[in-house]
């Protein structure tokens, strides 16, 4: 029984180091090797798992595949900016979680097949799960404000946010690397850059609010100044 564990251990192990490995140093400076000698095993044994670095690449990328389609599967509740502040806020969790596929996109797209096909569509559920908020807390202002009088932004408005919030959402970190190259990847920066990430898609949503709407949202954000 000990001997058919072992393996799944051991793989699991090497999956886990190679993923904290990446996100601390960058996909692109750890090499198999440096995996190996990290959990004191040998390069053969690591191979015997994965036959090459990209074979880990493409586990997690799959492992973050999965979880962000439940995740935005889980967004089409929002029925309140509450709700789309959580959303939004688990959203860059989880893009912090699997960093490194952000920090060294373009990297890993001029590379990698999988995650160049797989990366488009993925991007289109998240701009079709913003829309579906936007469209959601739309409807839901307007019912509850009977002063309301001013059309909210059509359809083809809606669209291009959510696009702009996909970008944000693609490429905050990158920006907070820029900003500060030698601290924005650590875990301590953590909550700091997502709070600003959040709060910065979150600003996004006043054009598609009434004015009740707009007054609600300023208030959330400020709260988590």
């Amino acid at each position: 029984m000990t001997s058919k564990k072992t393996p799944r251990r051991t793989a699991e192990r090497i999956l886990q180091t190679a993923f904290a490995l990446f996100n601390r140093y960058g996909e692109p400076n750890v090499s198999t090797n440096m995996i190996a000698a990290t959990l004191a095993i040998s390069p053969g044994n690591l191979y015997y798992h994965y036959p090459a670095k990209e074979t880990l690449v493409n586990t997690l990328f799959d492992q973050y595949d999965a979880a962000l389609t439940r995740l935005l599967d889980a967004c089409a509740g929002v029925r309140d900016l509450e709700d789309a502040w959580f959303c939004l806020h688990s959203l860059f969790e989880l893009i912090w979680q699997y960093r490194f596929l952000y920090r060294d996109l373009n990297h890993l797209l001029s590379g990698n097949r999988h995650i160049e096909t797989r990366l488009p569509d993925l991007l289109a559920h998240k701009k079709t799960a913003l829309c579906g908020i936007l469209e959601q807390l739309a409807a839901t202002k307007k019912e509850a404000d009977t002063s309301f009088a001013t059309a909210l932004p059509d359809a083809a408005w809606r669209d291009q946010a959510a696009a702009s919030m996909v970008v944000v959402l693609t490429w905050w970190l990158s920006y907070e690397y820029v900003l500060d190259p030698r601290h924005a990847m650590e875990p301590g920066h953590e909550q700091t850059a997502l709070l600003r990430g959040a709060r910065h898609v979150l600003t996004q949503f006043a054009p598609h609010l009434p004015a009740s709407g707009r007054a609600h949202l300023q208030a959330i954000t400020a709260a988590y100044a």
